[in-house]
């Protein structure tokens, strides 16, 4: 295959995609990366969108084994936070001219049907943000009632297409079930997001392009690509760290593909090379997502350990955002980012779903 040519083609193959996946000379990569960064201008633009993720709960009733919230750890100390300090936390991510509030937890069924609508129905009183939830799969039923409170967007990974692997890593569920999901959603009206993990045990290129394309079949408004990190206490704690050189290929390849989508630079990312989020940003990524969790709660969300963001002051977040963002020529949005398959036209005009 050559190069140049796959890379401005308008469609790609399975192949194609895997065969950028795999490639291994470091001029390839730049050139690789140079065009996802025209993609991504060329349908986002060079605002960068801030996303405010509270993750308010640890409590997960799931055992994925990569996890670190996973129920069988008995090694981290859990927490829930009360639904008016979570409500009061969206309100200083507001002020501080963020418009997408992430709410995000474990699998944890204390906040039952009522109580989050009860938090998406108050932040959205209180503020003209978007409301992203990322709870895992809950019931269908409580899908329509969120929306009715509000809830815009529904953030709900599938980790890998691989039938085989993903019930491995989610103890004999199937993928198929978490697609459904995610299409229920989408009928809905939510504007969702999916995406996998670079770097789990057993994953080949093949697999991660079977992501990609799952993600287009999908119609995503999101794609999530982050490394896996091995955390403590899980069965995969002595596994090798998911490598950024094919995150980043990944990232850059899914610009290409998606082209429409929103693709954050993920906290994983920064967390394994400490230019993580420049480096993503400049492969394709359009998205940042801050953590505004309150500080004597963020160093139990444990997904995987030494996250970036343990000892981000929250209201020092978007100034040192806006200087790290100035040294590669972009800039902090002040919209709240709906869906960019909302633009129409070469003006590219958005309405806002408020």
């Amino acid at each position: 295959m050559q190069l140049d040519e796959v890379l401005h083609k308008e469609k790609l193959t399975r192949d194609e995609i895997i065969f950028l996946l795999k490639l291994k000379d470091e001029n390839d990569m730049r050139k690789l990366i140079k065009r996802a960064d025209e993609v991504r201008k060329k349908y986002s633009g060079d605002e960068v969108y801030l996303r405010g993720i509270i993750e308010f709960s640890n409590y997960c009733s799931e055992n994925c084994l990569y996890c670190g919230l996973r129920n069988d750890n008995a090694n981290i100390k859990r927490y829930r936070m009360q639904p008016e300090e979570i409500i009061e936390t969206a309100k200083q991510i507001s002020n501080l001219g963020i418009y997408t509030i992430v709410l995000q937890s474990g699998e944890d069924y204390y906040y039952d049907t009522d109580l989050i609508a009860y938090i998406i129905y108050s932040i959205k009183q209180h503020s003209n943000c978007a409301v992203t939830l990322s709870l895992g799969e809950r019931g269908f039923d409580e899908y329509r009632i969120w929306k009715l409170a509000g809830a815009d967007r529904y953030l709900l990974k599938h980790e890998t297409a691989n039938q085989k692997l993903y019930s491995i890593y989610h103890n004999h569920q199937m993928v198929g079930g978490r697609i459904r999901h995610l299409k229920f959603l989408k009928s809905l009206g939510y504007q969702i997001g999916s995406g996998n993990i670079i770097g789990l045990p057993m994953q080949t290129e093949e697999d991660i392009a079977d992501d990609i394309l799952l993600c287009d079949e999908l119609d995503l408004d999101m794609a999530v690509f982050g490394p896996f990190i091995p955390a403590p206490f899980t069965p995969y704690q002595n596994r090798r760290t998911g490598s950024i050189k094919l995150t980043l290929k990944t990232m850059a390849v899914a610009r290409i593909v998606l082209k429409n989508v929103h693709i954050p630079a993920t906290t994983a990312l920064a967390t394994i090379d400490e230019a993580g989020r420049i480096k993503g940003l400049t492969s394709g990524a359009n998205v940042i997502m801050p953590d505004f969790t309150p500080l004597q709660y963020r160093e139990n969300y444990e997904i995987y350990p030494n996250r970036n963001t343990l000892k981000e002051e929250p209201n020092n977040v978007k100034t040192l955002l806006t200087l790290q963002l100035e040294s590669i020529g972009r800039k902090i949005s002040s919209e709240r980012g709906d869906s960019l398959k909302l633009y129409f036209g070469s003006d590219r005009i958005l309405h806002y779903p408020y």
